[in-house]
């Protein structure tokens, strides 16, 4: 046995693996199928699919109405969670996985998307209301809590008043989007860590997009007139 091959055992002996039940649920929503595979009501899948990657986790075991996978974040133990009953119905796998582990509110992060954000934007919040969002909204529901923690994602609003808000969240990501998302992707799987370890603030300060303030406009004609003129 080499120098190398021993400090590798010596090591691996004081790194025990952690074990037990999970402490903390990552659930990501959207819709199972091929079909709906990349397009914008599958933001929240696409987030938790690049968390289970860094973590070396892989999905693939069913159970709790959901396709899950066992991740160690740091050293506490996380069921990442996809629900198969699909968007409306999301809080069925929730609450299933959170009565079998006895997991509170407060200890469940979800990630899914918003409309009224920009493609790729961020809002990382403690609690909240469902906000108008149909999974969130039956997770708050069946559970009876609104204090989960979230990450929302932003698709980006309808190009126009009159477009059908179904087509339009069930509708492809195009290839810049694709990018924008990339990038977000990294920031949330940078965020999960910090709000597991009790530092939701600094997430949010650090993660959550920042917009620039638009301008005040006049009130009137002719208060955009007075400030239209040059000093005298």
């Amino acid at each position: 046995m080499s120098i190398f091959d021993l400090f590798k055992q010596i090591e691996s002996q004081s790194a025990p693996a952690v074990t037990g039940p999970p402490e903390w649920i990552i659930a990501g929503l959207g819709n199972i199928g091929e079909k709906y595979q990349g397009t914008r009501h599958n933001a929240g899948f696409m987030m938790i699919d690049a968390f289970a990657e860094q973590c070396g986790a892989k999905f693939g075991k069913h159970q709790f109405k959901a396709n899950t996978a066992m991740a160690v974040c740091g050293d506490t133990r996380c069921l990442l969670l996809k629900p198969d009953t699909f968007m409306n119905l999301s809080g069925q796998a929730v609450q299933e996985a959170m009565q079998f582990y006895q997991i509170p509110a407060e200890h469940v992060i979800v990630i899914y998307d918003d409309i009224n954000l920009g493609v790729g934007e961020l809002r990382i919040r403690k609690k909240g209301s469902d906000g108008g969002h149909n999974g969130m909204k039956n997770i708050i529901y069946l559970t009876g809590a609104d204090t989960f923690p979230r990450i929302r994602v932003g698709i980006g609003q309808k190009p126009h008043p009159d477009y059908d808000l179904a087509d339009w969240v069930l509708s492809a990501f195009s290839k810049d989007d694709l990018e924008k998302l990339a990038d977000a992707a990294k920031s949330v799987s940078a965020a999960i860590p910090l709000m597991i370890g009790g530092k939701t603030d600094l997430a949010m300060n650090r993660y959550n997009t920042v917009r620039q303030k638009k301008p005040k406009q006049p009130k009137d004609a002719a208060a955009a007139e007075q400030e239209a003129k040059p000093c005298e």
